[in-house]
């Protein structure tokens, strides 16, 4: 009997950005336990929305009305579902309906679709999404429900992985040239894409992934610090020892090897301040998640010497506050003086809502104005900011010093 494969490879496209980084940290992440989180568990529910919904459409077309609506109603029955879900996953949907219309003939089209790239990575597969294919053209459609970080599809390894996969599955069936890689977050409101081509795609799995995955599942390389190390989840990336060393050795940037001072003027200048700064970026990223481990190791009963847990701030609450507010009512007080009627947050009100009422009755209401000024490495791929922001609309107003100070 066949091997059963495993339920994740060593080397996902999903981390594919860490271990093309960062070799050994594949091989360094199999000793340390997974966990999972509330995101990770949303996004899973909304992931199933959106196969349920493109199944209907394309893979599945003799489902029954009942057979659909029982499917989703069981979905909806989980803990985690809101009714924004219903509209961020049509988004998703939307956008390959009308791609799918957009060609002279019904293209090939693939729904959650096991995807073999072990060519150039040793056991690597992963599944994607959403697969389109017409004549030479072929779309890799990936669905992000988080609201974190936004991720864009240029050059995105672990999109470009599954692009190779669906080389390899439907090369021989189709004369595929063209490849549009697209990632779709609309709870970020992005849709990113990029077109590239299968030569491309083949150059950079051979040249690049295959040397790096080689030593990837060897556990072999060096390791590497950077935004990987949080943006793709790493789960060593708050005890990694290289991480350690690394943001612990910044200050010998500026130590005289000769007379073993701190080679550093009375005021600094821009220059250095950038270059602190970026050293620093990962720095800060360390710290938070160096102390969100050691709270969970000491809530779980193991030591870190030198540290205990306290009692955090704590702030008085009602045992019940509408039999309190009632008992003061009763006693002669007016209930204005104790509500107030004030309407909920957007993000909140658009939970409660379904699609249609959103885009027919609130939409017409909300402005996305111009964010306030936020400061990035050159790398970011956002614009520059439109003008000079003045040094209150930097900090955040005239009140923000005030309100931090609370």
């Amino acid at each position: 009997m066949a091997e059963k494969k495993r339920a994740h490879a060593l080397l996902s496209a999903s981390s594919a950005k860490k271990w093309l980084n960062c070799t050994p940290s594949a091989r360094l992440e199999e000793t340390i336990p997974d966990s999972t989180s509330k995101s990770a568990e949303e996004g899973t529910l909304a992931h199933s929305i959106c196969e349920l919904k493109l199944r209907k459409l394309f893979t599945e077309q003799g489902m029954t009305s009942q057979t659909y609506n029982r499917r989703m109603n069981k979905l909806k029955k989980d803990k985690l579902y809101q009714p924004e879900m219903d509209k961020h996953t049509d988004t998703y949907v939307e956008y390959i309906q009308q791609l799918a219309y957009s060609f002279p003939a019904a293209p090939s089209v693939a729904v959650e679709k096991e995807l073999d790239y072990g060519d150039y990575a040793p056991e690597g597969f992963g599944t994607a999404d959403c697969i389109v294919i017409s004549g030479t053209e072929c779309y890799v459609i990936d669905f992000k429900y988080g609201q974190g970080v936004p991720v864009y599809a240029e050059g995105n390894p672990q999109m470009s992985l599954y692009a190779l996969g669906a080389l390899s599955a439907y090369g021989m069936i189709y004369p595929i040239h063209e490849v549009t890689l697209v990632i779709i977050q609309p709870r970020l409101n992005n849709i990113s894409e990029w077109k590239t081509t299968a030569d491309y795609l083949r150059t950079w799995g051979g040249e690049i992934v295959k040397p790096k995955a080689t030593l990837a599942f060897k556990g072999e390389g060096d390791f590497c610090q950077g935004e990987w190390c949080d943006n793709s989840f790493c789960r060593a990336s708050a005890i990694c020892g290289h991480r350690a060393k690394e943001n612990m050795s910044i200050e010998q940037d500026y130590l005289d090897p000769v007379t073993g001072r701190y080679d550093l003027p009375p005021v600094i200048d821009n220059s250095m301040v950038g270059a602190i700064l970026e050293r620093a970026q990962n720095l800060a990223k360390w710290v938070k998640k160096l102390e969100r481990y050691a709270l969970e190791e000491l809530v779980n009963g193991n030591a870190i010497p030198g540290w205990k847990i306290v009692e955090g701030r704590s702030n008085r609450e009602f045992t019940d506050i509408d039999k309190a507010y009632e008992a003061l009512i009763e006693a002669g007080y007016k209930k204005e003086l104790l509500y107030d009627q004030v309407p909920v947050p957007l993000t909140k009100a658009e939970k409660q809502i379904s699609k249609e009422d959103y885009d027919n009755v609130l939409a017409k209401f909300i402005i996305k104005p111009k964010g306030k000024p936020t400061l990035a490495l050159e790398s970011d791929k956002r614009p520059v900011y439109g003008k000079q922001p003045s040094a209150e609309e930097a900090f955040g107003g005239e009140n923000s010093y005030k309100e931090e100070q609370k």
